[in-house]
Parts: structure tokens; C-alpha cells; sequence
């Protein structure tokens, strides 16, 4: 497989509200440095922002970022503007609001639902947007309803801030309880191949039979999570890349695109050659073996 000649179209197409993305995007969370948030050593700036534009060049055109991405010394949504603005008229950026980090890089309180119009100015801000793509509220897990939260983000969509809304970190529950109150386009959980959940394949199959979009976070990182890429890779993982002549996080992003035409991959890096291989990886079409064989170690992890 040539990774240099595989564009994010290979991974075929889904719609985010009336938004047409690559099922293959980038999550921007990587950018900021060697591991997320606060963890790590801030990367090297001009790097990041020829990440970015390489991965336009690839045909990337759905990137998930928030303005709590950030290090010491970068900002993913201060990179994305830097790198990309003015935008492309096919790329979405989809951000997220609800979590906050204070300028230490420490958690501090989550937003209140008062407190949301402050973190869809700060994102708009940083962009350098007067409206946001897709915004997505983080549950919480102080607060057992996402009601009121999301109530506040479809009052800040009727007044034209927001175009599309989705939810984060959230059972079938709170998806039907955001549905009530407006139009719901992506569901983003955490979902992996080493990471057994029913509660979470429920919620894949609902958003399948809805027509919403299902967006795995750390489908690549697996356990390893925050701190990047996992390494442990079982030997079914390893034989079915070996078969592709693939990497183990290809053969990850690719289980992850077989889990429905509706599922969305959102792999995010600050190496150029590995952006490269998760771009490809939209091109690998796993066999009906394949996916039993490595569908089963799942079930047994579990």
C-alpha cells in the first residue's frame, strides 16, 4: 500500500447535519506536543502547523479540536487559525465545549450551563470564526442530565453562533434527552478495539439506526489514552497488518471505520509520517475474517 498517494476520500463520506466530511478526519488534540493537555513537551510550532496543512493537502476536511487543547506553550485552535485561515470551504471544524482549564493547565470547575456562551466565544476567538461548524457538549460527570447544558448550546445555535450541535462522553440516555431539545449530529465516546463496552456499542447502534454520526476518541491511543498511541498490540492486531502490509494503529483505524458507515475517525498527530498513515488507513478494507478474528480477542478482552 502507498500511503503517500491515499487521500481522506478513500475512506468514503457521512454528513454531519447538511455538512459533507471524509470519514476520515484529524483530531487536533496531538498538535500541542509529545502527549495531551499539560502531559509531555510542547511541540515544535512550525511543524504543527505543516501537519495541518498537510493534512488539507490529503483531503482531510473534518478536524476536532477545543480551546482546552492546549500546552505551555501551543494552542491547537491558535495552530489550526495560523495554519488554515482562511478556511477551506469544505472544512468543518468541529469543537467542544463544558470541560475547563485554567491558565496553569490545571482542571478547574466545569462550565455551567451560563457558563457556555463564554466557551463558544473563547473557541469563536481563537479561530478566528464568527460561528462554529459543530459544537459538542462534554458531559460532565458532576451533572447526571445534560439538559440544561444543551439547552443553553441550542439557544447560542437559534442566535446563529453554532450551526450544528453533537454530544460527548454520554449514554443512549442523554443522546434521547438532547434529542428533545434540538437536532443532534454526532455522539463522541470513547471506543475501541481493546476496549470492550457495551453501554457504548449500544449507543454506535442507535446512532447507526438514527442517521447520527458515531466519533471515536482514543480508537488509536486505546488504553494508553492522554498519552498517545498504545503499544500493546495483541497478536491478532499484528497478523492482520501484516496481511496489509499495514502499521497496528492503521489496522485500529481501520476496525474503527468498519464499525458502520455512519462511525467517523478522528486520529490525531503531530508527525507528518504518521498522518500520512492514518489518512491511508481509509483504504484498507478489512475481510469478513478479519473483522470476526479481531471482533472475537475484542469479546474476550471484555
Amino acid at each position: 500500500m502507498d500511503s503517500q498517494t491515499i487521500t481522506a476520500a478513500a475512506a468514503g463520506t457521512w454528513k454531519l447535519g447538511d455538512l459533507p466530511v471524509h470519514r476520515l478526519g484529524f483530531g487536533a488534540m496531538r498538535l500541542t506536543g509529545s502527549a495531551a493537555f499539560h502531559h509531555g513537551t510542547p511541540s515544535d510550532r512550525e511543524r504543527s502547523i505543516a501537519v495541518l496543512r498537510r493534512a488539507i493537502d490529503l483531503g482531510v476536511n473534518h478536524i476536532d479540536t477545543a480551546a482546552f487543547y492546549f500546552s505551555s506553550l501551543r494552542s491547537a485552535n491558535e495552530l489550526i487559525n495560523s495554519a488554515l485561515a482562511p478556511y477551506p470551504d469544505d472544512l468543518v471544524i468541529v469543537t467542544k465545549v463544558g470541560p475547563y482549564r485554567a491558565y496553569d493547565g490545571e482542571w478547574a470547575t466545569s462550565a455551567r450551563p451560563e457558563d457556555l456562551r463564554g466557551h463558544v466565544e473563547e473557541n469563536l476567538r481563537q479561530l478566528g470564526r464568527d460561528h462554529l461548524d459543530v459544537v459538542n457538549l462534554r458531559r460532565m460527570p458532576r451533572y447526571d442530565s445534560i439538559a440544561e447544558h444543551f439547552g443553553a448550546l441550542a439557544e447560542l445555535r437559534e442566535a446563529g453562533l453554532i450551526r450544528h450541535l453533537g454530544i460527548s462522553n454520554v449514554t443512549p440516555r442523554h443522546l434521547a434527552e438532547a434529542q428533545a431539545i434540538a437536532p443532534v449530529v454526532c455522539v463522541q465516546n470513547r471506543y475501541a478495539l481493546d476496549r470492550p463496552d457495551p453501554a457504548t456499542d449500544e449507543l454506535l447502534r442507535v446512532c447507526g439506526k438514527e442517521g447520527i454520526a458515531f466519533v471515536p476518541f482514543y480508537a488509536v491511543a486505546g488504553e494508553a489514552g492522554e498519552q498517545g498511541a498504545t503499544t500493546d498490540h495483541d497478536e491478532d492486531v499484528r497478523a492482520v497488518a501484516r496481511a496489509h502490509g499495514a502499521s497496528t494503529a492503521q489496522i485500529r483505524i481501520a476496525w474503527t471505520l468498519h464499525q458502520g458507515p455512519h462511525v467517523l475517525a478522528i486520529p490525531g498527530t503531530g508527525n507528518p509520517d504518521h498522518l500520512t498513515e492514518n489518512v491511508a488507513a481509509g483504504a484498507i478494507r478489512l475481510s469478513d475474517e478479519e473483522l470476526k478474528r479481531l471482533d472475537s480477542r475484542r469479546q474476550e478482552a471484555g
